[in-house]
């Protein structure tokens, strides 16, 4: 027994005294150091943040944490550069949002205050590390009650669309990463019930940015916004009606440069007929598959299913499964594909997102899915069915 306590004890030496070493740095952070050892003291922490290790040792820190909020958003000459950066790589482990918020409940608000400042030069790091914390409910709900208590009634929210839809609204910051800050706030009902308010016209004001050509973070970002909003069906014939009019701006980024027959191109939407022969699809998996998962949910219900097949979706997937090379975005399309092809759902389960699966079934479905993934991993996929002759036409 006391052999064992021996060896206990020698081995959280070590870890004390590296611990104690870390502590010495907290008051090198301290607003009245020296700018220079002020700079290499962040410099050794944002070391510190570049290892898992590294990371768990300053989440203990406390004051530490604090010490580092307080240089991210303080003036030159500190190191607020730097210390956003470690913020940012501590706020990318989920586990330590927890000992961040602890350290500094106001984090998110402080963070935000700098994001939307116009004439802050790292706000663009103050973003990321919104971005990443807002991943995770309780950072996200805190960062939503900020935006709320900005003024009452949601023009927080309207600050953040604005500075994300703005060219140059920060000249010395592209705030990139506001685009996943507002994809992960529209997870939840209250971000989702603003984008969708009809006479704001925040959609609107989005959908150009699913083919931003300077940044696939602010691409995924929006993609991944206008996909939540997809889930609230009770907006389906609003969203792909004319007043927003959806589906093209979901649709072009999937496109190629293939040439259809007069016949198929007289069914696509104008901006998706007579492409050039330069055309580009949308280069990130990740992004093209949250576009098919966004018309997929489009498709709920009976009456969008019909508006889907009208604007000649199936010929654009058709093209993308032919050429795409991820399993997973392949698998997501076939899905897609056979929901436009296939028969109607029987009455009471016209809307798709309102059935309720029996638990078996859907372990059942999981398996299968799982099984058919697998599938894709090791060889081609069969080509979808061919496109049914009324396609457009009122299921029977």
């Amino acid at each position: 027994m006391g052999e064992a306590r021996t060896r206990t004890g020698a081995s959280a030496e070590p870890e004390a005294g590296v611990e104690a070493e870390v502590a010495k740095l907290l008051p090198f952070l301290a607003p009245a150091a020296r700018a220079d050892l002020q700079a290499e003291a962040v410099r050794h922490v944002l070391a510190l943040t570049g290892s898992g290790p590294g990371r768990t040792l300053l989440a203990g820190q406390a004051a530490l944490l604090r010490a580092l909020v307080d240089l991210a958003e303080a003036a030159a000459p500190a190191p607020a550069r730097d210390a956003a950066r470690a913020l940012v790589n501590l706020a990318a482990e989920p586990g330590l949002h927890g000992p961040l918020l602890e350290a500094e409940p106001a984090l998110p608000a402080r963070l935000l205050g700098r994001a939307l400042d116009p004439e802050w030069p790292w706000a663009e790091e103050a973003a990321a590390v919104l971005a990443n914390l807002s991943r995770e409910p309780a950072p996200c709900d805190a960062l939503m009650a900020a935006l709320a208590a900005e003024e009452p009634g949601g023009p927080g929210l309207e600050r953040l669309v604005h500075a994300l839809c703005t060219p140059d609204y920060n000249p010395r910051a592209p705030l990139h990463y506001l685009g996943p800050v507002l994809s992960n706030l529209s997870q939840g009902p209250a971000a989702r019930a603003f984008l969708l308010d009809r006479e704001r016209c925040v959609v609107q004001r989005l959908l150009p940015l699913a083919q931003f050509p300077d940044s696939s973070v602010r691409r995924g970002g929006v993609v991944g916004t206008l996909r939540n909003c997809c889930f609230e069906h009770r907006h389906h014939e609003w969203l792909l009606g004319p007043q927003v009019d959806i589906l093209p701006f979901l649709l072009l980024p999937l496109a190629g440069p293939e040439d259809f027959s007069e016949e198929e191109m007289e069914r696509l939407p104008v901006d998706l007929q007579y492409l050039p022969p330069d055309k580009q699809r949308e280069p990130d998996a990740d992004i093209r598959k949250m576009l098919v998962e966004a018309v997929m949910l489009l498709t709920a219900t009976a009456a969008g299913r019909q508006q889907v097949r009208r604007q000649g979706a199936y010929l654009i997937l058709r093209e993308l499964h032919s050429w795409e090379p991820e399993p997973d975005v392949q698998g997501a399309c076939e899905k897609l594909i056979q929901v436009l092809i296939g028969d109607e759902p029987e009455p009471g389960m016209e809307n798709l997102l309102e059935v309720q699966v029996p638990e078996d079934v859907e372990r059942r479905l999981q398996q299968l899915d799982h099984q058919e993934r697998e599938q894709h991993t090791r060889g081609q996929p069969e080509e979808p069915a061919p496109e049914p002759q009324a396609e457009g036409a009122t299921p029977t």
